[in-house]
């Protein structure tokens, strides 16, 4: 059945060539990426196994992706086709295998390079299908991540009342689960939207919402810092007076300390 989504995902979207492509930068030398992509490709020479396979393709996708803000549109777009290119190659290959983990990676990377085409049809069908995936498996954390993009695709079609829905699920799931970086993400999001909405009064309060919460984290993340550098110092002084009581010379390791600072 899987194998059958995927034939029909390449007849909708499209499969254009696999071969790799270099392309130089401006002072006609290869681009960081290219030498980098390069790299994997001779590491791809040497693997037979198609799992790993799948993961290099991915990594070349990565790769592309990173450059595709680079140069002129035409060198963009090139670099975003790439990154469909290798994705839907690795796509075939966890497919094969049932890797639904593999699969939503691919989702997720398939809808990102189709919206920064403003290709917003595509980008929507593959991140709900990667939503899909992580609801199946309950995976909280990935479906937020699906809910918070899928929140965004909508505002970039101005389909705001349902993009608030995603947002209100995501706030809700967030809350729920205790993950406040994400919330703060949420918070974030719904700013972006209550400004589209020209609602500036709830865009402030989403705004300081989400600085808030940042704050609380910084805050909390130091207190348990200090937390752990007191126990740390409180055993090494241990450490030091059973040392002194039985003769021994107690040294403290000032260089893991410094490490750890």
């Amino acid at each position: 059945m899987k194998k059958l989504t995927v034939l029909i995902l390449i007849a909708l979207f499209g499969t254009r060539s696999f071969a790799f492509v270099t392309h130089p930068d401006s002072s006609g030398q290869q681009s960081t990426v290219t030498a980098n992509i390069d790299t994997l490709q001779q590491q791809l020479k040497l693997i037979t196994n198609d799992s790993l396979k799948s993961a290099l393709y991915l990594q070349m996708a990565v790769q592309y992706l990173k450059n595709d803000s680079i140069g002129d549109k035409k060198t963009k777009l090139d670099d975003q086709n790439r990154a469909l290119n290798y994705t839907y190659l690795a796509l075939h290959l966890y497919s094969k295998y049932n890797d639904t983990t593999g699969l939503r990676n691919c989702f997720n990377y398939l809808s990102k390079i189709y919206r920064s085409q403003k290709k917003y049809s595509q980008a929507k069908w593959f991140i709900l299908q990667s939503n899909t995936l992580s609801r199946a498996k309950n995976d909280v954390p990935n479906i937020l991540t699906s809910l918070i993009e899928l929140a965004n695709i909508k505002m970039d079609i101005k389909d705001y009342s349902l993009a608030m829905s995603d947002l209100n699920e995501a706030l809700k799931l967030s809350t729920a689960n205790h993950y406040p970086r994400v919330e703060s993400h949420v918070q974030e999001t719904y700013a972006l939207l209550y400004s589209h909405l020209n609602d500036y009064t709830k865009e402030a309060i989403a705004t300081k919402r989400h600085d808030f919460i940042d704050d609380s984290i910084r805050k909390s993340e130091e207190a348990a810092f200090i937390t752990k550098m007191r126990a740390r110092d409180s055993l090494q002084n241990k450490k030091k007076v059973y040392s002194t009581a039985s003769g021994k010379v107690y040294k403290p390791n000032y260089a893991a300390k410094t490490a750890l600072l």
